[in-house]
């Protein structure tokens, strides 16, 4: 299984309080986020869908570099180093 920017989902659910709370914050009409979708990114997809990274990001501050550095690549600052 791939394991991509596990650590900072990890940290965003802790920036969030919880993943219920994560999901709630990330969550729209549009598109529902239950916290069981956070489960299933930690624990059996091993990745977050790419499509809800910057709603993370905005939500809690964690960077979608270190969320998703596969298909965000790495923080500019990386970059230039």
């Amino acid at each position: 299984m791939e394991s991509v920017g596990l650590e900072a989902l990890e940290e965003a659910i802790r920036a969030a309080g919880s993943q219920a709370e994560l999901a709630r914050r990330i969550s729209s009409a549009e598109r529902p986020i239950k916290q069981g979708h956070v489960w299933n990114w930690l624990n059996r997809d091993g990745k977050v869908p790419a499509e809800v990274v910057r709603d993370i990001e905005r939500e809690t501050g964690v960077s979608r570099h270190r969320l998703r550095p596969d298909v965000f690549g790495p923080a500019p600052a990386q970059a230039a180093a």
